[in-house]
């Protein structure tokens, strides 16, 4: 039997897409697939998510992954390429990459006999300081770009946002003022081609941002894009429900210690229960003690440090059995509250999750 399962609602990806779209309803929709979809599966959320008009990816073998699976949807690499030999396989699956180093714009310039042009995106570092082109230089890259053989004429651009999650922070509608500045050397160039400024959290909060196409990534998978928030603050629908089932339960007096380095002492006396989840399934081993998880219906909190294939929870005196349900978090348990009580994001734990959790799709 499966203890440790992460349960798919393919249904709520649906939704969620919805819920992007209610937000800007004429733009199109660049569905983020990376990270095997947030931990979520590749393929299967991408059948979910079929009705966007784009997929976005970090890594060339998602790509083709997509594509061997029949995906004609336009994809793309995110991160561009790390290789100019990756360049022909681009051409040959109608990939588009982002551009964001000189050296990428070299390698297009310098190859040859590709099968069709290639799709790209150039990135303008706005503030972010990560990857990018910086501003005073995007003339010159568009006009390179515009000028290479193996580059499609209609040069798409896009920046990224580092702090839309925080309405109190001012650095991006600094960040889109910095991108919106070069908006008459796009037009110097005639570019033609499309623009993206819009990541979750800019889809919920920032509207004067829906420019272009929409790249929603968290909001999908059922979490809140937005700093101490959660989903349902934005009408959105878990995706991963993780649940496990208790193993053992132990009835102690007070001042007893429980788990590894005594972190957590019994103040009366009370019932453990343990539960069959821990690091090892990709359960945060940081969270806290009093992180809540739900045992049949019923909310209660972690008592003591997690371990590689347990943690432990102090139900009181509830009528706990072995075998009982646990949802760790789910459609019970917004994921959000586990992330912050593990001071970690809902990305962390759905990326998390380890190969001996049985996933199942609904």
């Amino acid at each position: 039997m499966e203890v440790a399962v992460a349960t798919i609602h393919t249904k709520a990806l649906a939704h969620n897409l919805a819920q992007v779209r209610r937000h800007a309803p004429n733009l199109p929709v660049m569905a983020m697939l990376k990270a095997n979809a947030y931990g979520h599966g590749l393929l299967d959320a991408a059948h979910a998510l079929a009705s966007a008009e784009a997929f976005g990816v970090a890594r060339l073998h998602e790509a083709v992954s997509l594509r061997e699976a029949g995906f004609q949807h336009r994809i793309v690499l995110l991160e561009g390429f790390f290789d100019a030999k990756e360049l022909a396989l681009i051409s040959t699956l109608s990939l588009d990459v982002v551009v964001h180093q000189r050296w990428q714009l070299e390698a297009l310039e310098q190859v040859n006999e590709l099968d069709k042009p290639i799709a790209v995106w150039l990135k303008i570092d706005s503030g972010m300081h990560r990857i990018g082109v910086e501003p005073e230089h995007a003339s010159k890259y568009l006009a390179r770009l515009q000028a290479c053989l193996s580059v499609r004429a209609d040069i798409n651009l896009m920046t990224h946002f580092a702090c839309a999650d925080d309405l109190h922070n001012t650095m991006t509608q600094q960040q889109q003022a910095n991108f919106e500045a070069l908006y008459p050397t796009f037009a110097e160039h005639t570019f033609g081609g499309d623009i993206s400024l819009a990541n979750s959290a800019a889809i919920v909060a920032h509207s004067s941002s829906h420019q272009g196409w929409l790249r929603p990534g968290i909001m999908l998978y059922g979490a809140s894009p937005m700093q101490l928030g959660v989903a349902a603050d934005h009408q959105l629908q878990a995706v991963m429900t993780l649940t496990s089932k208790v193993i053992a339960v132990r009835d102690l007096a007070e001042g007893e210690p429980v788990g590894y380095g005594a972190r957590w002492r019994t103040d009366k006396a009370t019932r453990i229960a343990v539960v069959a989840m821990g690091y090892g399934d990709g359960y945060p081993r940081h969270a806290a003690d009093g992180t809540p998880v739900v045992i049949n219906g019923r909310r209660y909190p972690l008592a003591g440090r997690v371990s590689m294939d347990m943690l432990t929870v102090d139900v009181g005196n509830a009528d706990i059995n072995v075998g009982d349900a646990v949802e760790l978090w789910g459609q019970q348990l917004p994921a959000d509250e586990v992330a912050r009580a593990s001071d970690t994001i809902a990305y962390e734990l759905f990326c998390g999750i380890t190969r001996r959790v049985k996933y199942q799709y609904r």
